[in-house]
This record gives C-alpha cells, structure tokens and sequence, in this order.
C-alpha cells in the first residue's frame, strides 16, 4: 500500500495585493524601485496592474511543479488562506492534474504578511485506498514560555517569554491511509533573514529557528507519549535552514564550479539529532539534495535543501529504499545546475521570473504496510 506526500514552498500564494512596499522598500518589488511614484494611489494602481501582469504565468508553473510531484499528499507553505487555495486549485491545478485535491486544510498562523501552512489531499491514493481525515490541530498559539523553550540566547536577540514561538505556525494533521494512521507536522521556520550590525542573518535568527524545532519536537513526543519512534509520522516543510550546501563560484560566461560544504549547525538539529528523525533526502548524492539557490551577486551563490520530508525512524525504517523526488523543472534560468543534472524548465519559464517558486518540490513514495 503506497502513499506519495510532498512538501512545496509555493512562494507568495495570494489573492490581495501586499501594499506594504509603499511603505517598506524591502518589500518594494524591483518593477516599482524604478519608477518615481508620486504618491500611495500611485502606488497601489501599479501594484495592481504588475502583480495582474505577472500572476497567471506564476500560477501555471506553480500548478505544474506540483502537478509533477504526482503526490496523493501536498504539505504547502506560503499559503493565504483556504480561499486563495481554493481558487488556485480550481482555476490551475485542476488543469494540469484533473479533479484530485478536493479536500484542504488551512488554519490562520502567525505570520505578519498573512502566508500560512497548507495541506491538500485526494480522497485516495493512486493505488485506490482511502485517504480518511481524522483530525487536525493548530499550535500557533504557543509561547517561548508555554513550550519550555525560553532561553539566553532568545533574550540576547531580544525575543520575550510571552511572544510566540512559531513565526507560522506547527499544523498537525492526523489522517488514516488504507486505514493506517499516519501524522502529519506541516511547519514553515523563521526566516534567515538579512545581516544586523555586522552579524549575518542566519546567525542572527538561528536561536529562534532552534526554538521552534525544539517545539515541535516537544509536540510529537507529547502526542506519542514515549512511543515516539514507533508511530506513523512525518516532519514535512520549509526548515529555512540547512546542514550543507553546494557553493557556486563563476557565471554563465566563464562557466560554475561547484564545492560541498558542511555546516556546523542548523535550525531543525533538534528534529534530526539523536535519531529522532531521519531527513529522507540524505539517501540521495549529497550534490542532489537541494531545493533552492540563493544568491547575492556573483560574490555569494550556493544550492542548498530548505525543504525536506523528515520521517520518523520506524516509518524511515519500513522503508529503506524510499528516496525523494526534487522537481526542478519550475526553477528559473538563472539557476546554476551541477552537471548532470540538467533539466527541461517549462515553458515561459523566465531568467529570473516568471518561475514555479524560488522553492523545489520535494516527493517521496512510502509503504504504509
């Protein structure tokens, strides 16, 4: 009895408009940072009339990433709400993947700019059995201090016991596959952020990523009440964080070249370390895992995984031969590959935009037996 689940960051799935960039030039897009705009009307028309410009492009490469995961189960970060879900399924993904995700999952989060964690399921797998909700839970709720979590290192950056640990939120879902259960733990970490006074920005904000994964590890231990390693489960979601990295030296004239680098540390150590899970993603080729570029200038460039399936050692176990899929094929041209792994990007895929998201897919196939 096989289930397929993926994770996907779809980056920014939104119906409204976001007009904080009148305010904010971080959140200006570069379209609007070369226009004088004379005042917020200004603004808000050519916001309007950008975002309309460029969004039904988006959607569509969106809807074929995740069409191409081929998953019976999609964990989604950067979700509105239920209604932008809603509409993005009916209007794109029922295009490229036919009447599948008719069942949705959605709790308000934390988030200022209102992007929350999502979940998408068929009624059944592709092997015929069902796919039955049982129940769900939002820990959005939770502070520094209810989770046991506060520490120096969260006073030193100037975080507070009352504030909330998860800058989304944790949303639990308990479902039941073929009548085997099965937990889902969709999250989406704290951003890394830019640098502050000299410190760099993953740095900077690691204590609260560390926070967060200590959270939601104290979440599953708590629902599996010591029997944590035996149960059906899966950590899935954008970490914002990794433990490697492929750092990129070159351009597109002269040609990349490609090192991988070990980290020392991580945001969601707490959810790997001492066995608790395993990051189904380390059975591939280390120079296959990751799911995003970053760059800052040609002075700074590397791939690394933010997006991972992390499955509970049992299940991991059951399952020794299951490694991810990471569908690419969304990624924009400017996206250096290492040799050989060369894809075919959709069409109208643009150097920069448009794109599926700045995020890869992540898919993994598991024996439920």
């Amino acid at each position: 009895m096989a289930l397929r689940i993926a994770t996907f960051n779809a980056e920014n799935l939104m119906q409204r408009f976001d007009f904080s960039g009148y305010r904010n030039e971080l959140r200006r897009d570069r379209t609007l940072q070369m226009i004088d705009v004379k005042d917020e009307q200004q603004f808000r028309d050519l916001e309007q009339a950008r975002v309309i410009a460029h969004a039904d492009d988006k959607m569509q490469l969106t809807a074929l990433a995740i069409s191409d995961t081929n998953a019976d189960i999609i964990c989604l970060q950067e979700v509105e709400n239920l209604s932008a879900l809603q509409s993005f399924e009916y209007g794109y993904l029922f295009k490229m993947a036919g009447a599948g995700y008719m069942r949705k999952y959605l709790v308000e989060g934390n988030d200022g700019r209102g992007i929350d964690v999502a979940v998408m399921t068929r009624d059944e797998t592709a092997d015929g059995d069902e796919i039955e909700f049982v129940s769900l839970q939002s820990h959005a709720q939770y502070t520094y201090e209810s989770a046991g979590v506060f520490n120096r290192e969260l006073k030193e950056i100037g975080e507070l016991p009352h504030e909330r640990v998860f800058r989304r939120d944790c949303l639990e879902i308990d479902l039941r596959v073929g009548g085997k259960p099965i937990s889902l733990f969709v999250v989406h970490l704290k951003s890394m952020g830019p640098a502050k006074n000299g410190i760099e920005g993953r740095e900077l904000t690691m204590p609260i990523r560390l926070a967060e994964a200590r959270t939601v590890r104290r979440i599953v231990e708590g629902k599996f009440q010591g029997k944590t390693a035996n149960k059906r489960w899966l950590i899935c979601g954008d970490m914002n964080d990794y433990r490697e990295k492929i750092t990129v030296a070159g351009d597109r004239h002269s040609g990349y070249s490609y090192s991988h680098v070990r980290e020392e540390k991580a945001g969601f150590d707490p959810l790997v370390s001492d066995g608790f899970s395993v990051n189904l993603a380390e059975r591939l080729e280390p120079m296959d895992r990751w799911t995003l570029y970053h760059s800052r200038g040609l002075q700074e460039q590397h791939l690394c995984q933010l997006d991972y399936i992390l499955a509970s050692p049992s299940l991991a176990e059951r399952n020794p031969k299951a490694s991810p899929s990471i569908i690419r094929n969304g990624q924009p041209w400017r996206t250096p590959f290492p040799p050989g792994q060369e894809v075919e990007r959709y069409p109208r895929i643009g150097w920069d935009r448009p794109k599926a998201s700045d995020h890869c897919p992540v898919a993994v196939t598991l024996n439920m037996t």
